[in-house]
């Protein structure tokens, strides 16, 4: 490799997809999700690795199962909460094992930046008997994809592998090196091991067992747990990005640093405990070091001073030892300045932003779902009642026709990729138990939050080549949906008109929208893209029913009315032309730009 390309400024998981090319790993799955989507775009630009998005976490976890079992070096990548959808093969895979090696990123999101919980999958590890690797710095996301795998196909088993949002997204220095090539060894014969009938589940249950047992060894000595010796007043035990926390608010302490975290080293943390006069456990989320060391009869004070509420920050740190008294209140960091919040909108031109302003004027309960659409629910539009995950939309709106006994006025709303990731199953319910209820999938073709990755309804694969797309009425059709509605979600009159008769009815409709994302891809824009609007301050009232349809294109101007009432005005370098906002203004002032 030329010189100028063995050092590198990487993001976390940047420097996950080139630990991932120097291992000689062969297939890459996942689906995507904040905080983790860039490690398969980035995965996806090297040509040796086979990479795919998938339809949902479950998918992506099962083809890479599969590719293991045929003695390949594998990795899924999730955020946090796509896990709990693949937890079923990650389950029963532990007793199966992983002979070609599987790494399971889990990219957690403490804080809740992009998520709708923070859960510590660090205990998945403890419940499935994973071994857990967590790196701290984006040298160490690249570094310890080799130490993964290696582990992986030396006990035949898959590795956990936790990062969070600061290391995912965070960039640093990362020294690289040239690709080293494995062999694919083909899938070998073993009914006993690869079919895990009751029978054969027992007995394999106690060899995973005994499996940990020699990974419990094996983290005593490895390099990933490490001793950083210092002022032995007291010790510090941590991990991931909380111990770049602990290295700027207390240099030179002692410290136990973690790589490995389950399962735990206690010896080594017995011989650490040993040296200092205290010792305390700082780590994210919950007191998942800290209840394992005490239950170990070694003393440790951590959660006591440290809540279990949000991310670790350097000013978390200071603050738990200012009160443990170990640093004094003088003690200072620089404090982030503060900043103005910008709460997150439609984009300009967003196709969903039609369909929830007519929603909101028809005063209906809304169960919306996880994606941009979710956006509805958050003034001005307000137009949103549920949310809790991914495909629950429906079902959740089936339910409540069920509770209430008054088959119709529930609204389910759902994107395109959600829907094909969980949402049909959720349609085939509905249409089976006879559920009143009016689904509209808002297809903007394309997995428009994380990003714009294709999904099977937009025709492409992860690298950008052709394949099948799949037909989106076609497929309600066939799961039994009999009324079946497209509409256009810039056409107001048409969507008010569809929507009030779909809603009115005593049976289930499916209503499909039909505008592409106005951002993703980059051809889509120019299919959304027309003459920007303008407002004519002659004619403008103030009314601000253009504000309502909550586009960041439109704001207050500097101009008053004769009752002194700020009239709007249009920022046409974001306007894409969509007319939403000229269909609102009752005066006809948000006129299109002709001479362009």
């Amino acid at each position: 490799m030329a010189a100028q390309f063995m050092k590198r400024i990487l993001s976390g998981n940047e420097a996950v997809a080139r630990g991932c090319y120097e291992a000689g790993l062969h297939v890459a799955t996942a689906y995507p999700g904040t905080p983790s989507t860039e490690i398969l775009e980035n995965i996806s630009q090297y040509s040796e690795i086979y990479s795919e998005w998938s339809p949902n976490e479950k998918v992506a976890f099962e083809v890479a199962m599969g590719a293991t079992f045929e003695g390949a070096r594998a990795l899924v990548a999730m955020k946090h909460v796509g896990l709990n959808v693949a937890a079923d093969p990650f389950m029963s895979v532990s007793l199966v094992g992983a002979p070609g090696g599987l790494v399971v990123v889990s990219a957690d999101d403490p804080g809740m930046h992009s998520s709708q919980n923070e859960q510590d999958n660090r205990t998945y590890a403890k419940f499935a008997g994973y071994p857990c690797l967590e790196p701290a710095d984006s040298q160490e996301a690249k570094d310890f994809i080799a130490d993964a795998l290696k582990i992986s196909v030396e006990y035949d088993v898959p590795v956990l592998y936790r990062m969070t949002t600061r290391v995912c997204h965070s960039k640093g220095i990362v020294n690289c090196q040239e690709r080293k090539e494995y062999p694919v060894i083909g899938f070998q014969r073993d009914p006993k091991k690869f079919v895990v009938l009751p029978a054969h589940a027992r007995v394999r249950h106690q060899w995973s067992t005994e499996r940990l047992d020699k990974i419990r060894r094996f983290a005593e000595n490895t390099s990933l747990n490490r001793i950083e010796p210092g002022d032995p007043k007291i010790g510090i035990i941590t991990h991931g990005v909380t111990y770049q926390y602990v290295k700027e608010i207390v240099p030179g302490t002692s410290i136990l640093k973690l790589g490995m975290t389950y399962p735990l080293p206690f010896n080594k943390i017995r011989k650490f405990f040993e040296q200092v006069e205290r010792l305390f456990v700082i780590e994210e989320l919950e007191p998942f070091i800290e209840e394992q060391v005490k239950a170990a009869g070694i003393e440790c004070e951590g959660k006591k001073y440290w809540t279990n509420l949000g991310e670790m920050s350097p000013d978390v740190v200071m603050e738990g030892l200012i009160r443990a008294e170990v640093i004094s209140k003088q003690k200072t960091v620089v404090k982030a300045e503060p900043v103005i919040p910008r709460p997150p909108v439609f984009c300009p031109g967003c196709p969903h932003r039609g369909v929830y302003y007519v929603l909101s004027k028809l005063k209906t309960v809304i169960c919306t779902d996880i994606g941009c659409y979710t956006l509805g629910v958050l003034p001005p539009l307000n137009a949103g009642d549920t949310c809790v995950e991914m495909g629950a939309s429906i079902g959740v709106a089936a339910g409540m026709t069920k509770a209430r006994k008054i088959g119709k006025g529930i609204v389910a709303t759902i994107g395109d990729s959600t829907f094909i990731h969980s949402g049909m199953t959720g349609l085939l319910n509905a249409v089976n138990n006879r559920s009143a209820i009016t689904i509209i999938i808002m297809d903007n073709r394309i997995t428009a939050m994380t990003g714009g990755q294709y999904h099977p309804g937009t025709g492409k694969q992860l690298n950008g080549s052709e394949t099948r797309k799949v037909d989106l009425a076609k497929i309600c059709k066939a799961l039994g949906a009999e009324r079946i509605k497209v509409i256009d979600p810039y056409d107001l009159k048409q969507t008010e008109s569809v929507l009030k008769e779909e809603i009115s009815l005593d049976e289930l409709s499916v209503v499909i929208t039909n505008r592409p994302c106005a951002l993703y891809p980059p051809e889509n824009r120019k299919q959304v893209c027309e003459i920007p609007f303008r407002v004519n301050h002659d004619l403008c009232i103030g009314c601000h029913a253009c504000l309502r349809v909550s586009c960041p294109a439109i704001s207050e101007s500097d101009r008053l009315t004769e009752k002194n009432k700020t009239k709007s005005q249009i920022d046409t370098a974001l306007c894409t032309g969509c007319s939403v906002c000229a269909q609102v203004c009752p005066v006809g002032a948000i006129q299109r730009i002709e001479n362009r």
